[in-house]
């Protein structure tokens, strides 16, 4: 009886039975599948057909090796790569006891960008930016607003940047030479540092009644609307200037939101400078073409002594650059570093490159080795590259060699498999060694001082000439200089600064603060940069030219020095070491390295 029972039941539910089997069938093919694709994701996916390769699971700032290593990893990533979490308020700010905020001028680099050259597999590094509430709400305000001074996230102004985009056209790629959303996040941080410090100080909310005449006509509008009937804000004590690029324009208007009310901010214009060093009418100068040429032939001198990392500049440009240099020519390092940043900065794996070992003059022999490279070699066998060793250490030697052997069933042509190999951590790391060295050399050396006081002498007479109107009574209160590595760079070394890296960050900030004594008629300035006052280490501020004042609420002292300090620099004392007086005969004078060239 029972088993007529159970039978009775099994044709009534074999309907039941047949979905049950074939979901079971369902489920099984589905986690087959995924199981698959996972061990396709973790391999070494071909990013083209040329043999080049990105390791998904091996990310450049991976926590393992040596202490030393990854302390060095850790510098690498603060220092150049400035992480917007990371942009924090330094000495800068206007609270100096017994002084008085008479205006700032603000020297910014621009923010990340994609790499200057094209870099291999760069479509498979993630440029993007997220979860940060600051980007969330600019980028919010550009795409809700329309008004006559933009649409559709456009700058629609009269003037040389009309119809530039004030967003990067693409959210998550890194393209040539271009800013990317986190290069956005870092200028809005940036931008609430330059508010706390400085904005209530100088009184850049203040709105006055509308009858209030304007006195600088191509700094704003006619009008700048305000939800407060009958006010508007001033936008005449606003001063701002951008090289014709995107990155610096859009770097610009990302700090100037942070620091302005929407509306005054809608009611900015913004002047062109015609070249990345600010020089305004002082730019034509041969001199300066000389030193730069020169400097470089230095920094090749350089390099050519020390042929190990000049092997693994070759290394890892044929991995990097879709176009290196042919064989038998040099690859610039400082081209390597750019393309590195755009993964390192950007949590990117280091990419591979697959090696046809019969082509032999391109890739065996270019570093002086028989055998082929692995893909856990540094090209000469290398695992740390000590720069002020001697010559013949850092000559070295190869690594082990590996079985070259062709197979008995080799064809006429001499295929060989393909052996990969990958730039290393230890790559990376010798090479940023010595581009820091060299950058130094290069930074602080004779050659560097002269070229940097004839290219930024245009922009030196334009700062100087803006503190005597901010000391003056005039309106403007801010001025804003959105710019290049380069235009820190130059007046870094014109004015003599001591610093420890001597590249310039994304989102650098260089500030000039100038201040009057609350007890007389003594005018003063500060240069803070990227937080840290060093205003004493500048030559003609230096060994006790300066004060030194307490800085009120915030702790700490802040150094002071006379702005007619700066003021005779630039009038009597600027080319003295160029054997000129002035900047024509400067720009022509003959250096004694003539023949050099």
């Amino acid at each position: 009886m029972l088993l007529k029972e159970i039978a009775r039941f099994s044709l009534q539910h074999r309907t039941l039975y047949c979905y049950l089997i074939l979901s079971i069938w369902i489920f099984l093919l589905i986690a087959g599948m995924y199981k698959y694709i996972g061990s396709i994701e973790n391999g070494n996916n071909l990013l083209s057909g040329k043999g080049f390769a990105y390791r998904k699971t091996e990310p450049y700032l991976v926590q393992e090796g040596d202490p030393t290593s990854r302390n060095r990893v850790r510098e690498i990533n603060q220092t150049d790569c400035t992480h917007p979490y990371a942009i924090v308020t330094g000495e800068e700010g206007g609270s100096l006891e017994g002084w008085t905020l008479q205006g700032v001028l603000l020297l910014i680099r621009h923010g990340d960008r994609g790499p200057m050259a094209h870099v291999r597999g760069i479509n498979e590094v993630d440029c993007g930016y997220e979860n940060d509430p600051t980007l969330a709400r600019y980028i919010h305000f550009l795409q809700n607003t329309t008004t006559g001074s933009t649409s559709s996230g456009h700058w629609m102004k009269t003037g040389p940047f009309h119809g530039f985009p004030l967003l990067p056209a693409a959210t998550k790629v890194c393209l040539l030479a271009q800013l990317t959303h986190k290069g956005i996040a870092q200028m809005l941080h940036v931008g609430d540092i330059v508010r706390q410090a400085y904005a209530n100080a100088l009184g850049l909310y203040t709105r006055v009644p509308t009858s209030t005449p304007r006195t600088t006509p191509f700094n704003g509008t006619d009008s700048a609307s305000n939800p407060t009937s009958g006010f508007q804000y001033v936008v005449d004590d606003v001063v701002i200037y951008s090289t014709r690029y995107r990155r610096t324009f859009q770097s610009a208007m990302a700090l100037l939101f942070a620091v302005l009310p929407p509306e005054k901010w809608l009611s900015m214009q913004i002047q062109e400078s015609h070249s990345l060093s600010y020089c305004f009418s002082d730019c034509a100068c041969p001199q300066a073409e000389k030193l730069k040429k020169q400097l470089a032939n230095e920094m090749n001198g350089h390099l050519a002594k020390h042929p190990a990392i000049g092997a693994i500049v070759q290394w890892i440009g044929a991995a990097l650059l879709q176009n290196p240099q042919a064989a038998g020519q040099q690859i610039n390092p400082l081209e390597i570093r750019d393309a590195l940043l755009a993964h390192i900065c950007h949590g990117a794996p280091l990419p591979c490159r697959k090696i046809h070992s019969n082509v032999q003059n391109v890739d065996r022999y270019r570093y002086g080795s028989k055998a082929p490279i692995s893909s856990t070699q540094d090209p000469l066998g290398l695992d740390v590259i000590n720069i002020d060793l001697d010559e013949p250490t850092l000559g070295g030697g190869s690594g082990p060699a590996i079985n070259t052997e062709q197979p008995d069933d080799s064809d006429t042509t001499e295929q060989e498999p393909e052996i990969e190999g990958c730039v290393e951590k230890s790559h990376v790391l010798a090479l940023m060694s010595y581009i820091h060295w060299a950058g130094m050399k290069e930074l602080y050396s004779q050659s560097m001082r002269q070229q940097g006081l004839l290219r930024s002498y245009g922009l030196m007479r334009n700062i100087v000439a803006y503190m005597l109107r901010m000391i003056s009574g005039d309106r403007v209160k801010f001025v804003l200089y959105s710019g290049h590595d380069k235009t820190i760079e130059y007046l870094i070394a014109s004015l003599g600064v001591r610093l420890d890296n001597p590249f310039i960050p994304y989102a650098s900030r260089m500030a000039f603060e100038v201040y009057k004594s609350d007890k007389d008629t003594q005018y003063y300035f500060r240069l803070v940069y990227n937080g840290r006052d060093v205003t004493n280490t500048i030559d003609v501020c230096e060994s006790g030219k300066s004060l030194n004042v307490p800085r009120g609420i915030r702790g700490g002292r802040g150094h002071l020095c006379p702005i007619e300090n700066i003021i005779r620099f630039i009038h009597d004392d600027y080319f003295l070491s160029l054997n000129a007086t002035n900047y024509k005969d400067a720009c022509l004078a003959q250096t004694k390295q003539e023949g050099f060239f």
